[in-house]
């Protein structure tokens, strides 16, 4: 049985690595085995010094195994002109897990949250698809989301989501 895969969306500096980090620690100590993969959407390859601190915080919150891609590199460490999400995920479908978050690669096809930091950032909710909640800033009124929506600072109640997210599948 293949892991139910969730991502994590938004904009540069939504959230979304603290999101994740806190959604993986949640997971672990109900005792699932996730894995992560984070998206280097900054262009090039990902630079060492920024992102294996992001992939880190999964592994230190609890992740089985956690990897980051841009710019053709995996750092898993794999070397190829791009990686799609779609070739990445069955290194970690062999590894046994209760579940994946991806963070980033807003237009892969999986079921998503979006990070909504300011009004302007609405527009995702047009441009994915996928969506099955948002986590928002308190500027963003839950009445104005059409779909399940946590503030950033519900943490207990979204991490709760999850591992109902994780049951169902």
């Amino acid at each position: 049985m293949k892991p139910p895969i969730l991502q994590v969306v938004g904009f540069q500096n939504s959230g979304k690595t603290t999101v994740v980090s806190t959604m993986i620690q949640c997971a672990s100590e109900h005792g699932f085995r996730l894995g992560s993969i984070k998206h280097h959407g900054h262009g090039g390859t990902p630079d060492r010094s920024h992102d294996e601190k992001d992939s880190d915080r999964h592994l230190r919150a609890g992740a089985v195994m956690s990897a980051v891609e841009g710019g053709g590199a995996l750092q898993l460490t794999a070397n190829k002109q791009s990686w799609q999400l779609d070739e990445i995920l069955p290194f970690y479908q062999a590894m046994n897990l209760d579940g994946i978050l991806v963070e980033g690669y807003k237009k892969a096809s999986y079921p998503k949250i979006v990070m909504l930091r300011e009004k302007e950032d609405l527009s995702l909710l047009d441009d994915l698809c996928g969506i099955v909640a948002v986590i928002h800033d308190s500027s963003i009124k839950k009445s104005d989301l059409p779909i399940r929506s946590f503030l950033f600072e519900e943490k207990e109640l979204y991490c709760l989501w999850y591992i109902d997210f994780l049951r169902e599948r």
